[in-house]
């Protein structure tokens, strides 16, 4: 065990035994998000290197304080990539993205819909628990698990049960051909129904967006796979193909949030992220509210809206099935001050309070990150 790791044990171990919180924390690219910030924080960027990488087994080992961008440009040396495309939120401090926060907050990019979320590509964890003890849980294959999943769980729990310090990874090659096609006035309607079309047809769908822009709809759809999968695909499909390189800024900006739409809310609307499955129908919006913009083939809606529309959206999502949670707040940098699992079973809210209990039975890891 080297001094790093040796100390951040300690420093846990302290903790414990103070009963003081601690406020898990990399780069702070994801500050913005959740209830509060609290507890003494817990820098992880002193863990930081890639352990081990076997571009034939499509496996990397990563110390979780390694800088995203580090690992996403030693992966592209080697033509392979993090297929789940996770967004980096670059501050003022920079392109400042933690692979350990990537999984800890388990957020994916466009691609998801075609390829996975983090956790499905999540082999193995080495974390802290709240006892201070330190565990390994997978390793680097991908293989059927009986019981929990332990390592895929610590995708998404943000840093609630444990420090994540190492990460195994499958990554995947560079996709041989990509083409965007444009598929301009269009409804949401329309195009919610060609993705559920396209869904069900031996097509290279990577990603999609959706969103009006000006008065007209425009739809965009992502191909990614063999060359002559992709070329075939956009002779079937029709649209205008776009070219490359723009085509592939326009989609990290989508990635990063920064395209037009997501730059010019309504004063005092906050960002809201419905999950819903993709066949759900256009949702009601009311006057005054702009049409979403729609990702992940119809899975992923984002809408402006005021904090008080909460319980509305939040309503129509359960309704479908799915679920709503307030992303961003009102201003540049503040907390969106709301809890980030809208849990109603009671089964699942016990599952939840069994797992904290069992990894962190003393609450010390980003108490009130989560939920009140």
């Amino acid at each position: 065990m080297d001094s790093s790791l040796h100390q951040m044990l300690e420093r846990v171990r302290a903790a414990v035994g103070d009963a003081a919180p601690l406020r898990i924390r990399g780069g702070g690219s994801k500050d913005f998000h959740g209830m509060r910030l609290q507890g003494d924080v817990l820098d992880m960027r002193a863990l930081q290197g890639i352990v081990s990488y076997e571009p034939s087994e499509l496996v990397v080992t990563v110390r979780a304080g390694t800088p995203l961008h580090e690992l996403e440009a030693a992966l592209a040396e080697r033509g392979q990539c993090l297929a789940f495309e996770p967004p980096h939120f670059a501050t003022a401090q920079g392109d400042v993205a933690t692979v350990g926060g990537m999984v800890a907050a388990g957020w994916s990019g466009p691609a998801r819909a075609g390829v996975g979320a983090v956790r499905d590509f999540v082999l193995g964890v080495e974390i802290i628990n709240g006892k201070a003890e330190l565990l390994r849980f997978g390793g680097t294959v991908m293989k059927n698990v009986a019981g929990y999943d332990v390592s895929r769980l610590m995708a998404g729990s943000w840093g609630t049960l444990g420090v994540i310090t190492e990460v195994s990874l499958k990554v995947l090659p560079v996709a041989p051909a990509e083409a965007t096609l444009r598929f301009a006035g269009i409804s949401q309607a329309d195009a919610l129904q060609r993705l559920n079309q396209w869904g069900g047809q031996p097509l290279p769908l990577n990603a999609s967006r959706w969103l009006e822009e000006g008065a007209a709809g425009m739809l965009y759809v992502r191909l990614r796979g063999a060359a002559a999968a992709v070329e075939a695909a956009c002779q079937k499909m029709g649209g205008e193909r776009m070219e490359s390189a723009q085509a592939a800024i326009d989609w990290i900006a989508c990635r990063e949030q920064q395209l037009p739409w997501f730059q010019q809310p309504r004063l005092g609307d906050c960002l809201w992220r419905l999950s819903v499955p993709p066949t759900a129908p256009v949702q009601p919006l009311p006057a005054g509210i702009a049409p979403p913009l729609v990702e992940w083939h119809g899975a992923l809606r984002w809408v402006h809206a005021p904090r008080s529309m909460g319980p509305q959206l939040k309503a129509w999502a359960q309704s479908v099935g799915g679920s709503a949670t307030l992303f961003r707040a009102e201003i540049a940098d503040q907390m969106s001050a709301e809890p980030l699992f809208d849990v109603k079973n009671a089964a699942l809210q016990r599952i939840h309070a069994q797992l904290k209990q069992a990894f962190d039975p003393a609450g010390i890891f980003n108490p009130g990150r989560t939920v009140e």
